[in-house]
Parts: C-alpha cells; sequence; structure tokens
C-alpha cells in the first residue's frame, strides 16, 4: 500500500456525502494502510473529489505514469485479473471489484464464479463502482500533474543550460556539461528541448582541435543520447571532431571510451557516412585495447560492436588486419561471454575474406581448436560463423589444416551440425566441410575420428 498524508474531507461527485481518507480505510474504499509520506487526493475548488480529474484521460495517465508510480499504486487500483490499475471498476455480487472489460470477458469464457474467490454467483450483474473510479482518477491525476510540472521545471532547467554553455568557459563550462548531462540521461522528454534551444549544433561546435578532454567526453556523452538528424550527424565527421574522439578513445575513462565507440557508431548509422573516417589505425589499435581490458565487460562489447561495424567497409578489412587484429581476438575467443562470441566470430569470419586476413588465420596456431570448440555451442550464428571460418582455411590448406582439424575433435561436430534443427544451408556447408576432411584419411580411421562405431556409419 502507498503511504498518503491525510487531507480534508472531499465531496463526491453525485451527492452530497462527505469521505476523508480514515473514513475511505475503514469502509474498505482503500484497504487497509499506513499514513504519512506521497501526498494526499487533490480537491476541486470547492472539495469535490476528482474535480481535476475529470479533465483528464485516466487511461493515458495510467499509461504515462506506468514506470514512474508501478510500485506506488494501491493494491486495490488493481484489477485481480490483469494486475493492471482498473479504469472502469465494476463490483460483482459477491463485493469484489474488476475492471469491466476482463470481467466481461472470463463471463464470456463460460464462468460462473468469481475469479478471486472462486464463489458460484448467483447473480452476473456487474455494478460501476464510482467511488474507486472517483479515488482512481483523482490518486493519477495527483502524480500526472506533478511529473507534467516537474518535467516543465526540468525542460527550463534544460534551456537555461544550454544558453549558459554560449557563455562559460572553462571548469564552469565543464560543470554546466556535466547537469545537462544528467538530465538528458534522466529525463528523454528533454532532448526535444535541447534540440529546439539549438543544443546540437551548439554541442557540436564545442568540438574541435583545441578541445580539451574534459569538455569533449561530457559533449560526447550528452550527443549519444540525443536524436541527431542527417546535418547533424555530417557535421560531426570533420576530420577534426573524429580526431578528437579517437584521442579521447585512446587516452578516456572507461566511460568516455564506451560513448566514443557508441558515437562513432551512431555516425556510421547515416548514408553518407565514408569509410575514411574509420580508416584510422589509432582508431584501430584503441579499439582492440578497448577489446582485451576484461576488467570491462561493456568496453569489451561496445569495442567489438564498434568493430563489426567497421568490417562491414571491405575497404578498411586489411587495415584491421595489419593492426593485429586476428592473433588478439582468437586469443579471446574461449573466454569470450556468449554476447561477446558472436561479434568476434562474425569479425574473423569478413577478416577471413581477405587474402592477409585469411593468412593470419591460418598462421594462429589457436584459431582451428578455438573455432572448433564454439561450434553448437553458443548460437546458430556463431556456428555459421565458425563455420565459414574453418572452411576457408581448411580450404586454402587441407593437407594441413583439415588434419589439425579432425585432430581437434572436428569430425564429431560436424556430425552434429548434420543432425541438428540447424539451417539446411548449415548442414550443407558442414557435410561439405565433413567431405574436405576425409580426404586424408583411410574409411575405418576417419570413423574412430567421429566416434563412430561402423554400424552407426
Amino acid at each position: 500500500m502507498p503511504q498518503y498524508q491525510q487531507q480534508a474531507s472531499w465531496r463526491l461527485e453525485g451527492g452530497g456525502q462527505i469521505i476523508d481518507l480514515d473514513t475511505a480505510i475503514k469502509d474498505g474504499i482503500l484497504g487497509g494502510g499506513g499514513g504519512g509520506g506521497g501526498g494526499g487526493l487533490p480537491a476541486g475548488k470547492d472539495g469535490t473529489l476528482g474535480a481535476t480529474a475529470e479533465k483528464l484521460d485516466l487511461k493515458k495517465m495510467i499509461e504515462e505514469l506506468d514506470s514512474a508510480a508501478a510500485e506506488d499504486v494501491p493494491s486495490v487500483f488493481i484489477c485481480p485479473i490483469s494486475l493492471e490499475p482498473m479504469v472502469d471498476p465494476v463490483t460483482l455480487c459477491t463485493g469484489q471489484t474488476y475492471e469491466r472489460a476482463n470481467i466481461l470477458k472470463w463471463f464470456s469464457l463460460g464462468h460462473l464464479t468469481c475469479p478471486t474467490t472462486m464463489q458460484e454467483l448467483w447473480d452476473d450483474a456487474v455494478t460501476p463502482n464510482r467511488t474507486l473510479h472517483q479515488l482512481i482518477n483523482a490518486w493519477f491525476s495527483q502524480r500526472y500533474l506533478l511529473l507534467k510540472k516537474r518535467s516543465e521545471d526540468v525542460q527550463g532547467r534544460a534551456a537555461e543550460l544550454v544558453q549558459s554553455l554560449k557563455k562559460v568557459k572553462g571548469q564552469a563550462r565543464v560543470q554546466a556539461l556535466k547537469d545537462l548531462q544528467k538530465i538528458v540521461v534522466g529525463h528523454p522528454s528533454v532532448k526535444k528541448t535541447v534540440a529546439d534551444s539549438g543544443g546540437v549544433s551548439l554541442l557540436s561546435s564545442l568540438l574541435g582541435p583545441f578541445t580539451s578532454h574534459a569538455v569533449g567526453s561530457e559533449v560526447i556523452a550528452i550527443l549519444v543520447n540525443l536524436c541527431l538528424d542527417s546535418d547533424a550527424k555530417t557535421s560531426l565527421m570533420q576530420p577534426a571532431r573524429i580526431s578528437l574522439v579517437v584521442d579521447m578513445l585512446n587516452e578516456g575513462t572507461i566511460d568516455t571510451k564506451i560513448n566514443c565507440t557508441r558515437f562513432i557508431e551512431m555516425l556510421m548509422e547515416e548514408k553518407s557516412f565514408r569509410w575514411e573516417v574509420v580508416s584510422s589505425l589509432s582508431l584501430l589499435v584503441a579499439l582492440l585495447r578497448l577489446v582485451k581490458d576484461k576488467r570491462h565487460p561493456n568496453g569489451m562489447a561496445a569495442g567489438l560492436s564498434l568493430l563489426k561495424a567497421i568490417c562491414s567497409h571491405e575497404q578498411v578489412r586489411s587495415l584491421i588486419v595489419s593492426v593485429g587484429a586476428v592473433p588478439q581476438l582468437v586469443e579471446l575467443l574461449p573466454s569470450l561471454s556468449p554476447e561477446c562470441s558472436e561479434p568476434a566470430l562474425h569479425i574473423l569470419d569478413d577478416l577471413s575474406t581477405t587474402p592477409e586476413g585469411l593468412s593470419a588465420l591460418k598462421d594462429c596456431p589457436q584459431s582451428i581448436p578455438n573455432a572448433v570448440r564454439l561450434l553448437m555451442r553458443v548460437s546458430e550464428a556463431c556456428t555459421q560463423y565458425a563455420l565459414s571460418i574453418l572452411w576457408a582455411v581448411c580450404k586454402l590448406a587441407p593437407d594441413e589444416c583439415a588434419s589439425l582439424a579432425v585432430e581437434a575433435g572436428l569430425a564429431a561436430k560436424l556430425l552434429l551440425v548434420i543432425q541438428s534443427g540447424c539451417s539446411p544451408e548449415l548442414k550443407q556447408r558442414a557435410a561439405e566441410l565433413l567431405k574436405l576432411c576425409s580426404l586424408n584419411y583411410t574409411t575405418t580411421l576417419f570413423i574412430s575420428k567421429c566416434k563412430l562405431t561402423r554400424t552407426i556409419q
């Protein structure tokens, strides 16, 4: 039960009865509960309960307050069937109250009992519970109006901070950016206010070759939480701004690094994005360093996500291979979480499409055993990428790599793929790879490598 502060009495609409909170509790309208805190129910100028509520749409208020007031809603306002706040409460002959639509659906299914007590009904009529309806309306109205007022106050504060950024400098500017970032993250409705007050272009102008990392990191933290239009993203792709972001990706805190990866990935969604923007050795080295930092799983995930997006541009793949991405990612595979294994394998699969990447995979001692280990272990997507990598490597050097793969247990894993519920294309690839691997073995020896008997064969 939520907490209330007792107020003066209210007059129910449609009658002259005066009701106070104690009476409501005593009569079972609100059920038993404690007092104090949370504010009372609002009244009109004449003390009529729900005078303000009638002007507002109850369903809309409930939807907008869904997350803000979910834990605070009195249990007596909740429909026992849907466990959602009631908009149109009706009472049965047993005294139990339900949302009208829910109880009528219950009846339409052929039930002639009370859902809560399972007591047989001697009368299936439903009576509108107007008192409870007014209390629900008043309760949600008070919180809706309070939330709206707070939202207006926050939007005003955000607009003030945007204007102040035009004047303040140094530490005062950093503090103003921190305050704005907290508001943007905590109040999504503020995003439009920031955009309407020229905040996006102002924030963009703060990024440049002479911007300090203290200012730059706060600006990026705000921008990644805003909805940027095409013009804003194009402006942010300027080399000087990207250079600053890359520097912060190399030297910033873990939060700054994660925000920088999100920022670049956000720019890559723009149609006018050019692959040259991410063709920076410094950027790729910083990403690999972030991916290898096992102290920060969120950083690893963010780094892999951006690296995967960059790999979608074929022109950059050779550059990614040149900074040692293949052996570093292969080494990480056994320790990665399921969420990180998939993008890591996706990256390696993309890199295997280049001669340099395929050669690096072949030369890395752990490529084959680590890829075999992930077959049929994480997801079908992981199996697909791992199988694609193994196929490419074994086809490149069948005499050398196919034997290594079979010794690592590939044959048995391929049979699992063929017998599984994977896609037909994946099963076909597994069968082709199994045939390739069997070429260097006698039938008897290969069957033993598959851990099968002749009968099963």
